[in-house]
């Protein structure tokens, strides 16, 4: 099993100026779905005031957010493949937008949930359209450092919003920061119009063309029968729990435990989200051997689950516990370019935009479940077990990436 890549063909000299184009504009159209995730929890103590409700009921409006995004991307692949990426990414874009002005515009808890909904549209399809576009223009070649920009910039996104939000909420008001963030939305959607030609996927070759008829002919779903899909669903789904510890709780909870000054604890997330970057540019270039994938998977969150339990049990001062939630971030983004690879090895020709969209759906389950279990823990005050509970999920994530390899080393010989 292997996924199409007609530009990565040895015959195809493709030059950097092109894959370069491509990179970027898919890039900053995934940071922008990255940033709109985080358009709520930056937030929170002025929604909870503004709106009289607790960090669960907030929490609540993620998971109708990556519930709707779930549905809405595990349904998009299919739309993907047949119609293309580019229609489909201009069209969640403009609702990410629209979603920003709507919470700006809302006067009641409700209004939030509606225009979460908005939102979890728009987001869905962002990862089958990315990883459809990367792996049919970008040669093989320069593939992993496509994998490493694309996870950059939604490190970027994440880490952008906070410290976009939190300020314009404190010089101007919280309504004011997300119009403004309405308006990126838009501005980077004009940006994408207007170099549409950069992102027109080319023909597909005939050989191609006729192994994706026979695969029709198995049926569409067809793919959903490889175990290994399934285990990188799972993967994900721990991936995206992790993950929204950090975004939504961990600094909370590292500030309540160690006295950490509320103008720093709000930079924990973008630190993190920086380091993380960075760490996503090593990590590309450690992915040029995919069959090492698996290892630097494990020590990257191995080495962030140990922070986090440092995090937990340790009593650093204050001013390091941003600097702790770097050394996290960093380890944890080594791991990014080689987590994409997981994917891209179990994925069938002619099933990218399907295959991506399911697994990645995982991402959204995971960040829709998380609130409802730790966003509990910190209303209870156990700030403790938020941050074990971080480190236990690291831990989980190790175990599932070499499940990943197990099941496909056992079913299928795989082409990297």
């Amino acid at each position: 099993m292997t996924s199409a890549n007609p530009a990565a063909s040895p015959a195809a000299a493709v030059p950097l100026r092109a894959d370069a184009g491509v990179i970027g504009l898919v890039g900053i159209a995934h940071l922008i779905s990255h940033y709109s995730q985080l358009l709520l929890a930056p937030l929170f103590p002025w929604l909870k005031d503004a709106f009289q409700v607790g960090y669960t009921e907030l929490g609540f409006l993620m998971t109708i957010f990556f519930v709707v995004s779930c549905a809405v991307q595990a349904g998009s692949g299919f739309v993907v493949d047949r119609f293309g990426p580019r229609p489909i990414l201009f069209g969640g874009l403009a609702l990410l937008g629209l979603a920003a002005f709507g919470f700006a515009a809302s006067t009641s808890y409700g209004m939030l949930a509606a225009f979460s909904v908005l939102a979890g549209i728009g987001n869905g399809v962002f990862h089958p359209v990315d990883y459809t576009l990367l792996n049919r223009r970008v040669s093989a070649p320069r593939l992993g450092h496509a994998y490493s920009v694309h996870g950059i910039t939604g490190s970027l996104g994440w880490a952008l919003a906070p410290a976009m939000l939190v300020p314009l909420a404190i010089a101007f008001s919280w309504r004011v920061a997300l119009v403004c963030a309405g308006v990126l939305a838009f501005a980077v959607l004009l940006l994408l119009l207007f170099n549409r030609r950069v992102l027109e996927l080319p023909p597909v070759p005939a050989a191609a063309t006729a192994k994706g008829s026979a695969a029709g002919q198995q049926g569409n779903f067809a793919f959903l029968r490889i175990p290994a899909v399934w285990m990188c669903f799972a993967f994900f789904f721990f991936y995206a729990v992790s993950l929204n510890v950090v975004q939504a709780f961990a600094p909370e909870a590292a500030r309540q435990l160690h006295a950490v000054p509320v103008a720093l604890a709000a930079m924990c997330l973008t630190v993190y989200m920086v380091a993380s970057a960075g760490g996503m540019v090593l990590g590309g270039f450690l992915a040029a051997d995919p069959s090492r994938c698996e290892r630097i998977v494990g020590v990257g969150f191995g080495l962030a689950a140990c922070v986090a339990v440092a995090l937990a049990l340790a009593h650093p001062p204050g001013a390091l516990v941003p600097m702790m939630f770097g050394v996290m971030g960093f380890c944890a983004g080594i791991a990014g370019p080689s987590r994409d690879l997981l994917v891209k090895r179990s994925t069938p020709e002619g099933s990218t935009g399907r295959v991506y969209g399911i697994v990645y759906s995982g991402l959204d389950i995971g960040q829709a479940l998380s609130p409802l279990l730790f966003g509990v823990l910190l209303d209870q005050g156990r700030f403790t077990a938020v941050l074990l509970g971080l480190a236990v999920v690291q831990g989980v994530l190790i175990a599932s990436a070499f499940n990943v390899r197990r099941v496909r080393r056992t079913l299928a010989p795989v082409a990297a």
